[in-house]
């Protein structure tokens, strides 16, 4: 490695450090402000407008999509297109959380009179707790950098990463009180590998009259009509009272037909596996290709917290899904 490469190594690291210790100071700076910010947000009977211009506002639209992703309805505005009609956007009810790493730009502090005549509540975050942004805000979140990664102490680096953060711990906080869960995640991400992780066996399984299902009386024949019908490989078997008891197979017809032994007016019942394999409707389908990878089929039965069958899933199904 030459002495240049190994300079480059050193000049990172010294931004890494920067950073570091920017995000050690905005931790140390959580306040009574901050639980202030967080009680306002809870109560909201409107929605979270995220207001922000340059760098600061790459900064807004993060944190808006944030809030926005984990259950709070949250959206940004561009301070400068505020000022030209999307001031319209904000009533009342809302609550407008102001960047400004100064405190003074121009095109978010020019929204700051309307914005208080309109009677939002305004949350700022900026690194002047004296600026014009602080003295009009009800809460003021204060981000202590004093020093950018930038060597000229101009460009928004380590500021931009304190205020991320900040805006990061506000949305988490958030979502832990209103018990945000993995099911309410998967509901507004359902599309992507995140969506895909998040699905439900409830989401996929067949159920209702897709689901293969004879009484134990019923014979062979019937049994192997049901299973044409549906085309799943298999069909339950279910007992005088209605619970699964086993189930029969494509591989199972087979095995009955390759023993030379065929009576199509057996009952089912002495055939069938006793134990079929099953889960949960409310376990996540990612769950049910671990269990048919370990089982090595490509059904479960699925049941709800009675433990009644209400469905099948087919690996198919979790494929077409785009999660096997």
């Amino acid at each position: 490695m030459t002495t240049d490469k190994q300079q480059w190594l050193k000049q990172a690291e010294h931004v890494f450090e920067i950073e570091i210790n920017a995000l050690r100071a905005q931790q140390s700076c959580l306040n009574e402000a901050f639980t202030q910010a967080i009680a306002c947000i809870l109560g909201l009977q409107g929605r979270l407008v995220v207001v922000g211009m340059g760098k600061s506002g790459i900064i807004a639209r993060k944190i808006a999509a944030t809030f926005a992703s984990t259950g709070t309805p949250a959206f940004f505005v561009h301070a400068a297109e505020a000022q030209h009609g999307d001031l319209g956007m904000i009533t009342a009810s809302d609550a407008v959380l102001a960047l400004s790493h100064s405190g003074e730009t121009d095109e978010v502090c020019g929204l700051l009179p309307t914005i208080k005549r309109l009677g939002a509540t305004v949350i700022a975050i900026t690194g002047k707790p004296q600026s014009t942004l602080a003295t009009f805000a009800d809460i003021v979140l204060e981000v202590p950098v004093k020093e950018e990664a930038c060597p000229m102490n101009l460009a928004p680096t380590a500021s931009t990463t304190a205020t991320l953060a900040l805006g990061d711990a506000l949305a988490v906080v958030v979502l832990k009180q209103r018990g945000f869960r993995e099911e309410d995640f998967a509901r507004v991400h359902p599309a992507g590998s995140l969506g895909k992780k998040l699905i439900t066996v409830e989401e996929v399984m067949h159920s209702g009259d897709a689901l293969p299902m004879v009484n134990h009386s019923t014979c062979l024949k019937e049994a192997i009509m049901v299973m044409s019908q549906h085309r799943l490989g298999v069909t339950g078997v279910q007992d005088s009272k209605g619970n699964l008891m086993g189930c029969i197979s494509d591989g199972d017809l087979r095995r009955i037909l390759e023993s030379g032994h065929v009576d199509l007016h057996v009952e089912v019942s002495s055939l069938a596996h006793t134990h079929p394999r099953t889960i949960e409707a409310s376990h996540l389908a990612s769950e049910a290709v671990r269990r048919m990878e370990t089982y090595k089929v490509t059904t479960l039965f699925v049941t709800d917290t009675q433990l009644q069958v209400v469905g099948i899933v087919h690996l198919h199904d979790l494929l077409q899904a785009g999660i096997a």
